[in-house]
């Protein structure tokens, strides 16, 4: 199950709105084959683990090891539980089960009903961990929030601009940035409200790192960001909501409808307060930066304790989960 974790691992940021599955099968304490979910639209770890057996002579004798339920519905792709009971696999083994109310438990049962030996909850708060976006787009009926954002020593994330011709604050090093840019191409959306977006005109695009742009969402209630803005541009989709952009959970509801399973907030310290107080935020990233500057804008005030602390260049990151 480990190695089913390790494969899931490998797919995060090309398969949602799908989770991202790792797949093991063993026969007499041998991997024969193994696989992991494709991109969007291709086919489940279940299929190309199967696919992956040079002797499928060997499938009714073996074990299947899989990291999240197997699917029992018709969707872009046929259900693995299926295709599981076609190649008379004997047992399977399950970290955990599927909260989609189209499975939940449905995959489990058509392969109990099938004769199938079912093992479930191996290593279970790995694989929930692993797929939480998943999980918490489905429990929660909401996109899984993210805030991030970067501060001096003395607690502020910018200087005082009146204009978009004012320089922004560099805060962090390049190593930190490079990081950033690969968390972009991991999520689902990037959002800004509409003063981040005209004050310093950001792209929003995972230039630094090799990956898919996330889709743009921009809070503007009066529609006032220029179309000549960067996030207009034709590099990334953009959306933009402009009706009740002071009613969080509204917005939240509107991108789960769009099927956006996962944000990472990039706005200023207004909108991660936002999201903050109204405890509709599930990790905090947020570096510090060895430099003070005196005054400026203040960075959010976090009073959780960090989950982990870590070093990335000359700057600290610290992480918070809302658990």
């Amino acid at each position: 199950m480990l190695r089913c974790l390790d494969l899931a691992q490998l797919g995060l940021g090309s398969t949602a709105p799908n989770p991202s599955v790792g797949c093991v099968i063993v026969h007499n304490n041998k991997i024969i084959g193994e696989g992991y979910t494709s991109p969007y639209g291709g086919a489940h770890a279940e299929v190309n683990a199967i696919n992956s057996v040079e002797d499928a002579s060997l499938l009714p004798a073996s074990t299947l090891y899989v990291s999240l339920e197997p699917c029992a519905h018709y969707g872009k792709t046929p259900p693995c539980a299926n295709l599981i009971v076609n190649k008379k696999i004997k047992r399977v083994v399950v970290a955990c089960l599927d909260p989609f109310a189209k499975v939940n438990g449905a995959g489990i049962k058509m392969l109990m009903q099938a004769g199938i030996d079912v093992t479930v909850g191996v290593l279970e708060e790995e694989a929930l961990e692993q797929n939480r976006r998943f999980i918490t787009f489905h429990q929660e009926k909401r996109p899984y929030i993210i805030l991030k954002w970067a501060e001096t020593a003395d607690g502020f994330v910018d200087g005082i601009r009146t204009s978009s011709t004012d320089p922004s604050l560099k805060i962090t090093g390049d190593t930190a940035n490079i990081l950033v840019h690969k968390w972009r191409s991991e999520e689902a959306g990037i959002m800004v409200g509409k003063n981040t977006a005209m004050l310093d005109n950001p792209t929003l695009t995972t230039r630094k790192y090799k990956g898919k742009n996330p889709i743009r969402i921009l809070l503007d209630e009066k529609s006032e960001t220029p179309q000549t803005a960067n996030i207009f541009n034709s590099e990334a989709e953009t959306i933009v909501i402009s009706e009740n952009t002071h009613n969080l959970r509204s917005v939240l509801a509107e991108l789960h409808a769009r099927n956006i399973q996962s944000v990472l907030v990039e706005g200023g310290p207004t909108l991660h307060r936002s999201f903050y107080e109204a405890g509709l935020w599930d990790e905090i990233r947020r570096f510090v930066a060895p430099l003070n500057i005196g005054k400026g804008i203040s960075a959010l005030a976090c009073t959780q304790t960090p989950q982990s602390e870590t070093t990335i260049g000359a700057d600290r990151l610290l992480t918070y989960r809302n658990r």
